[in-house]
């Protein structure tokens, strides 16, 4: 097998079942994220209740996530990551029996997004033992020499996943409704559990037998003295703290540009087609090469994206900046996870990869809880441009202080 070959990594099996595993779980969780965040602001009407929906599954993810970490690098990580899914599959049949007019429970239109914030933290402890379980997986599912390869194909059906579960979402609510779109959702669960069954347990070289506050320590440390990955997780956390948008998007939808729940499902979408088209090219010309210089250029990119969406009136320009902030951001994804496969020892991916995740939730869903607060405070629009003023700035301060990283080179292990 050639290493030049684009597909090599699609030639292990098992790596086949993981990326369609993944693929089936972000199209179900964003078909859900859509039909919950919609329906739950046309039951309140306020942006900050979006912002809440961040917070419910920020806080359990991150003060789990790195305890979810020590035991993927202590226990079976296919028990943990195939548990927290069924959890997820059990917590959206219970938001289908609350929330149903024809539900076993009956519970008044007030009480209805208690129900979802309750339902979302839920989701949010399980993710916090979920992500870094089948993140700390893909090393183990290809050889070294197709880590890079392995990082593009995943994010791409990863991305592919992103267009598909907005746009269904926001069509089958349109379209079916609430619940019959939250029972797709289990449907496509359902068939991710059966993926991720097909996936055997995988040992664990040096296996950690520290304890749980050494052990995230030795994890902590590990990501803190390889300056390229500290600095890429710590850009892509301020970047999408303060520019992201996704959370507002209802918002934009129903009171700004006035298109509905379909609009939305394909603003939603935008940013992963452009991501998708992006990480096409990543297969082939991988953006590794000079890694840091094309990271820095991305996320730039992506603030200036965000300043144009901010200021658009006109429903296609909004979906055209939302596709330029995915096809940024799609770059700096993968170089991030080339980074994450290439750096840590098999014994640290699972601590290595909570704390990549804290970070990463720390960006998505603080950086939801930050734009709905911004939006109660300073107007809708105006946090955007705010979101898209510091995210320049972050980058030219990260700019200054990582100037000896411009030369560095991903390059294959064996």
């Amino acid at each position: 097998m050639l290493k030049t070959d684009p597909y090599s990594s699609l030639r292990y099996p098992e790596f086949r079942y993981f990326i369609v595993a993944q693929f089936l779980f972000t199209v179900a969780i964003l078909i859900q994220e859509v039909v919950l965040s919609y329906y739950l602001y046309e039951l309140t009407g306020d942006p900050f209740a979006l912002g809440l929906i961040g917070l419910a599954e920020a806080v359990p993810f991150i003060s789990l996530a790195l305890f979810g970490g020590y035991i993927a690098d202590r226990y079976d990580r296919r028990k943990v990551y195939m548990l927290s899914f069924l959890i997820v599959a059990l917590i959206t049949l219970g938001l289908i029996l609350f929330l149903s007019k024809n539900g076993i429970f009956h519970i008044s239109d007030n009480s209805k997004p208690w129900v979802i914030y309750i339902s979302v933290f839920i989701f949010g402890i399980a993710r916090g033992f979920y992500g870094p379980a089948w993140s700390s997986l893909k090393p183990f599912l290809v050889k070294p020499e197709h880590y890079s390869n392995s990082a593009s194909w995943s994010a791409q059906f990863w991305q592919i996943g992103r267009i598909l579960g907005p746009v269904a979402g926001g069509f089958l609510f349109a379209y079916v409704g609430f619940i019959n779109s939250l029972w797709v959702v289990v449907v496509i669960l359902s068939l991710t559990i059966f993926c991720a069954f097909q996936i055997s347990s995988k040992s664990i070289e040096n296996q950690t037998k520290a304890d749980f506050f050494e052990s995230l320590k030795e994890g902590y440390y590990f990501v803190k003295g390889q300056k390229i990955l500290w600095y890429s997780i710590v850009l892509d956390m301020f970047s999408v703290l303060f520019g992201g948008v996704i959370a507002m998007l209802p918002v934009f939808a129903k009171d700004i540009l006035h298109v509905g729940a379909e609009g939305l499902g394909i603003m939603r979408a935008s940013p992963a087609i452009g991501a998708v088209l992006v990480m096409l090219g990543t297969a082939f010309f991988p953006p590794t090469n000079r890694a840091w210089r094309n990271m820095l250029i991305a996320v730039a990119g992506f603030g200036v994206a965000t300043l144009i969406f901010a200021v658009s009136q006109n429903f296609v320009l909004s979906c055209f900046a939302l596709f330029l902030t995915g096809a940024f951001d799609s770059i700096s994804v993968v170089i991030r996870s080339t980074i994450l496969q290439m750096l840590p020892p098999d014994h640290l991916r699972g601590r290595v990869s909570a704390v990549n995740g804290v970070f990463v939730s720390a960006s998505n869903e603080l950086g939801a809880f930050e734009s709905g607060l911004a939006a109660k405070i300073m107007g809708v629009v105006p946090s955007i441009i705010f979101g898209g003023i510091m995210t320049l700035g972050i980058v030219g301060y990260i700019f200054t202080q990582s100037k000896e990283l411009f030369l560095v080179k991903l390059m294959k292990k064996g």
